[in-house]
């Protein structure tokens, strides 16, 4: 026993000491490991809440910034501006530095923040009391077109350390945190931009604060902690499964954090969702579960190379996991996590990201940032105080095996909008290199959890210097809102991101036209089926009109309007005029609804009125009494006359019979008329009317019968 623990343990100090030098080789590569460096910069103000903007800069939100007004240089109250350290700014990752100061009116400190499918983003709560803590139902909204904060309807009740989620639809939901009155707030709220916050919806249980709340691609909201029972929330019955899952981990992980992984096309956007470290003393243990499998459950991970509590998480263009920051001991310096930790989900396994500077404790903040680097901020343990140095991680992608920058895909230019279930072209000279193609969220990030981080790999087909992509399905993969979008080539190296807002498909109608071509004589009337569809929850009344209708003809509908929601059809009558000139012609048919125009055209020709020729040969004939004689009479159409023509005559003298052969043609052709004068017929020369009447019309033809 004592040689097989003696031969262990050598093996373990063999394994410890390769361990190191590898370590130690990785650190001098940056291509292996990233980089890590420290900005000039100081940040002004405790970074607690951070957000991406869609312009591509950083709002971070202090607040009174963890420092009470019973505090010897604490703000005292409101307003919260530079003037006390406090408030919020702007920050440039183009520039490192602060680029814009802001003054709040109430203390935004311990909020939760969601970026609206505008980009606008959404603060929610914050603190009216320290010690015990109670927080207000005050919301505010940021702009970042105008720089300006804007408060907005209130919630039924306050909520300092809520957890806000955008669902498939554009809604926010809003969960937990602690009322006006010090309660834990045990309501789900829905704030829909336009209309504001609904009614309350009631939880039978009581969560933690800040939950880790993740919108799957089925539309749920899974609750996966930081206490033990994991939950599903339905936003649409607003009903709760309770014992959806157990965590292994015994201990409750608070202050740990949670990771909805990349979702991808390849396992048809299958949901994995991963949970790291937590508790105080913290774990280095993860868990994943699998909301694909058919009894979904949690499973561990491989464990991080420290424990972490109030650590972040940081989802890389390339699908990996960076885990940085925390402690083993809460708000203890001295036990500070230093070693960042790069997850892969493809092999299960972290690896080392090497070391970051300086401890990133309670507070402590990390984006992707649109140059796909993370920004790493804050850490505040002790009020009143707070880590102010700013630190980039550049992680190995960007790098050459010899250290040098690696050379990046390029965008030439996106579309700035795309909706569900489209296709949208990226131009780009890279495009027979480009191994993936994915959108990044303008997340928010706080207390140890980015609220709606999520990445979403696409489909793509490459061409000659573009990319054919398609757009997410729909919200439930990608809820509304900026993303930023990233092409990565075969050697796994990223772009710099081009900001793209996917939006659900606007309310909007299609018309068609059947028949769409219509060909009408002078003097008649044609009809084609106006057919209107509505999509995407289209509901108004559609007004017809025509234009390009020429003259001295007139077009009508009927119905007219088109009844709401839009879907029917209309039958459009075309009277063309007898003085309508031949031709063909363009009509456009205009639908008008709600601030919406669409048309379809159709197409008109005008042809002659229907009508017919008579022909009589001979124009004269003689005859014998008691003999007969013949006339050839001849129809010949003109346009589309197709009617029979009946033949009379007139003139005849006295004692003579006339007969037709036939007595009528249809639309063309030709009868024989046969003139018998009787013996007791006078001589003498006459003149005969020859009359074809047929659709109508009647035309005559006068000959001469010269009977001897």
């Amino acid at each position: 026993m004592t040689g097989n623990i003696s031969s262990r343990s050598a093996q373990t100090l063999t394994f410890s000491l390769l361990l190191t030098a590898l370590v130690s080789i990785a650190v001098g590569q940056p291509n292996v490991q990233g980089q890590w460096s420290t900005l000039t910069n100081p940040m002004p103000i405790n970074p607690i809440h951070a957000a991406l903007l869609s312009n591509g800069k950083v709002l971070v939100i202090a607040g009174s910034g963890n420092c009470p007004p019973s505090q010897s240089g604490c703000p005292t109250g409101p307003p919260y501006g530079s003037s006390n350290k406090s408030g919020a700014l702007l920050w440039d990752p183009a520039s490192g530095q602060t680029i814009n100061q802001f003054t709040l009116s109430w203390d935004m400190f311990c909020n939760g923040m969601a970026l609206l499918q505008d980009g606008r983003a959404l603060i929610d709560s914050g603190t009216i009391q320290y010690d015990p803590f109670h927080g207000p139902p005050s919301v505010s909204i940021f702009d970042p077109a105008s720089n300006t904060f804007t408060d907005v309807q209130n919630m039924a009740h306050g909520r300092w350390y809520p957890t806000l989620v955008t669902l498939g639809d554009g809604r926010v939901m809003t969960f937990s945190g602690l009322t006006e009155t010090g309660g834990t707030n045990t309501a789900v709220e829905f704030y829909t931009l336009g209309s504001g916050w609904s009614t309350q919806y009631f939880a039978s249980w009581t969560p933690d604060l800040y939950p880790r709340l993740h919108l799957l691609p089925s539309g749920k909201v899974f609750y996966s902690g930081g206490l033990t029972t994991s939950r599903l929330f339905d936003p649409f019955t607003t009903t709760w499964n309770n014992n959806f899952a157990t965590t292994n981990y015994s201990g409750r992980r608070t202050y740990g954090t949670s990771v909805l992984l990349p979702l991808t096309p390849s396992n048809n956007y299958n949901a994995k969702v991963m949970i790291m470290g937590g508790g105080s003393p913290a774990t280095q243990t993860t868990e994943i579960i699998d909301m694909g499998s058919p009894t979904p459950a949690w499973q561990y991970g491989p464990n991080m190379s420290q424990p972490r509590i109030e650590m972040n998480a940081v989802i890389l263009p390339n699908g990996k996991v960076l885990a940085v920051g925390g402690s083993k001991n809460d708000e203890d310096v001295n036990t500070a996590s230093l070693n960042a930790d790069l997850y892969d989900p493809s092999s299960n396994t972290f690896s080392s990201a090497g070391s970051n500077a300086y401890p990133r404790l309670y507070h402590s903040v990390a984006l992707l940032l649109p140059d796909a680097t993370v920004w790493l901020a804050g850490g505040n343990p002790s009020r009143g105080t707070y880590q102010q140095q700013v630190e980039i991680y550049k992680p190995a992608y960007l790098f050459n095996p010899d250290g040098t920058m690696a050379t990046r895909p390029s965008i030439t230019s996106a579309p700035s909008s795309t909706s569900y279930g489209n296709a949208f072209s990226v131009t780009t000279p890279d495009a027979a290199t480009i191994s993936h193609v994915v959108l990044v969220r303008t997340g928010a990030v706080t207390h140890a959890f980015g609220m709606d981080q999520r990445e979403v790999e696409l489909s793509f087909m490459s061409g000659s210097g573009d990319l054919t992509v398609d757009a997410p399905l729909n919200g439930n993969i990608a809820p509304p809102g900026y993303y930023m979008l990233f092409i990565l080539n075969n050697s796994g190296v990223p772009s710099l991101a081009n900001f793209i807002q996917v939006l659900p498909p606007q309310p909007d109608f299609s018309m068609s036209a059947s028949p769409a071509s219509l060909t009408v004589a002078q003097g008649n009337q044609g009809t084609s089926t106006i057919t209107t569809t509505a999509s995407n929850g289209f509901n108004n009344a559609i007004t017809l009109s025509a234009s390009g209708v020429p003259t001295g003809t007139t077009v009508s509908f009927s119905p007219n309007p088109i009844a709401a929601p839009g879907s029917g059809s209309s039958t459009m009558t075309v009277t063309v005029g007898a003085s309508t000139p031949v031709g063909t012609y363009t009509i456009t048919v205009t639908g008008a609804g709600g601030s919406i125009q669409r048309t379809t055209n159709v197409t008109l020709t005008v042809t002659a009125a229907p009508n017919f020729t008579i022909a009589v040969t001979p124009s004269s004939r003689t005859v014998r009494r008691g003999s007969q004689t013949t006339y050839a009479v001849t129809i010949a159409p003109v346009g589309p006359f197709s009617a029979t023509v009946n033949f009379s005559v007139t003139g005849l003298p006295k004692q003579t019979s006339a007969s037709f052969n036939p007595t009528s043609v249809t639309g063309q052709g030709s009868s024989t008329l046969t003139v018998s004068p009787k013996m007791g017929a006078p001589r003498g020369t006459y003149t005969l009317t020859i009359t074809a009447t047929g659709g109508g019309i009647t035309h005559s033809q006068m000959v001469s019968l010269v009977i001897q």
